[in-house]
């Protein structure tokens, strides 16, 4: 026993890297959305590979159907189905705006970890004295699951509206290099461990461990699925006061100069432009009815013809709140963009010395 914890324990130690990096693994970076925002798709490819490089349950999914597979051509043929579920949902859903709660789908995929690792152990055979499902068939199935996970995730970010098809291709293909980047790591790891007698043992501990891990994260996950669920939705009236922490400031006001209300449609955009002197102070406040929209805070000098603007603040965010001090005359306020399928509302509060303009749609 004590020389097959020794065979296996670099193993095991790389599936511990990988699946207990972090409890949430789609979870994208600051830095990463900034690129998102920012960069064409070469761009969309470095985040794609550099994603699945990091979603450890996606890894541990791969690394059970790869386990046992000797022959390079069943190795091609099963992961080509994992990749066609993926990439197929993936691919539909971010293109139609289709999304699901990102808790209940990682529940899935953590399932789909545990079936996985049950299957290798024959469990279906020695504990349920059942025939297995189609291995090929499961695979594929729980790849359209994987694949609906990535793009609910990817539709938290701004993608570009004229070029959407290719960033959506561009971030695939950058999951695919990383899935094969990480297949081969993998493939050149368990090659070496078949060779040993402790291989039989090691097959029981490291599927073991994926099945405690799958079963562990399920819960996680349906713990954050159940609290957004029944979560109050939070929108305030027109009279409300909500206290903020930011960075720019809190502001602590029940008095507000203006409060209007607008409405980014379905996959639309939209700006809010108000006209402030130079050193004029401007009070804001913001919120949508719990949609995460992205925005940029920003101003453009009066008279330039340059294109010229300055970018104070942006982010994804369902609210946002601060002070700002004009540094030229000119245009200042907010764009808006909405990714997801249904309209979503805002209430702008604002407060300060500054003149309205009409509503810029575009």
């Amino acid at each position: 026993m004590l020389s097959i914890l020794k065979d296996s324990r670099g193993l095991l130690v790389l599936l511990i890297m990988l699946v207990a990096s972090q409890v949430f693994g789609h979870g994208m970076s600051e830095a990463e959305k900034q690129i998102i925002i920012e960069g064409g798709n070469l761009r969309y490819i470095w985040i794609g590979a550099t994603h699945m490089l990091s979603g450890y349950d996606h890894l541990a999914f791969i690394f059970g159907i790869i386990f046992f597979l000797t022959k390079f051509k069943d190795i091609v043929k099963y992961i080509t189905a994992f990749t066609l579920g993926h990439s197929t949902t993936l691919i539909y859903a971010t293109f139609n705006a289709i999304q699901v709660n990102y808790f209940l789908i990682d529940a899935v995929i953590a399932l789909s970890v545990c079936y996985i690792a049950f299957a290798n152990l024959k469990g279906f055979e020695k504990y349920l004295k059942v025939k297995a499902p189609n291995m090929l068939a499961m695979i594929f199935g729980f790849g359209l699951i994987h694949g609906l996970g990535l793009s609910t995730r990817l539709q938290q970010l701004p993608l570009s509206e004229d070029n959407l098809l290719m960033n959506i291709i561009s971030f695939n293909v950058g999951i695919e290099l990383g899935q094969v980047s990480a297949l081969a790591v993998m493939l050149i790891l368990i090659a070496a461990f078949r060779k040993r007698k402790s291989f039989k043992g090691f097959t029981l501990a490291a599927n073991s461990f994926l099945i405690i891990v799958g079963g562990y994260l399920f819960l996680m996950q349906m713990h954050g699925y159940e609290h957004t669920t029944n979560a109050e939705e939070f929108f305030s009236d027109a009279k409300s006061v909500q206290v903020i922490q930011v960075t720019e400031a809190t502001v602590f006001t029940d008095d507000w100069k203006d409060v209007i209300a607008l409405t980014i449609p379905a996959r639309g955009n939209k700006e809010y432009k108000l006209l402030l002197a130079k050193s004029s102070k401007l009070e804001y406040l913001w919120e949508t009815n719990g949609i995460e929209l992205f925005y940029d805070f920003h101003g453009e000098p009066t008279g330039d013809k340059t294109g010229y603007f300055k970018s104070f603040k942006k982010n994804t965010e369902s609210t946002s709140s601060g002070e700002l001090i004009a540094s030229f005359d000119g245009t200042h306020g907010w764009y808006w963009k909405n990714n997801s399928s249904s309209d979503v509302d805002i209430i702008l509060k604002v407060n300060g010395e500054y003149q309205r303009l009409d509503l810029i749609e575009k």
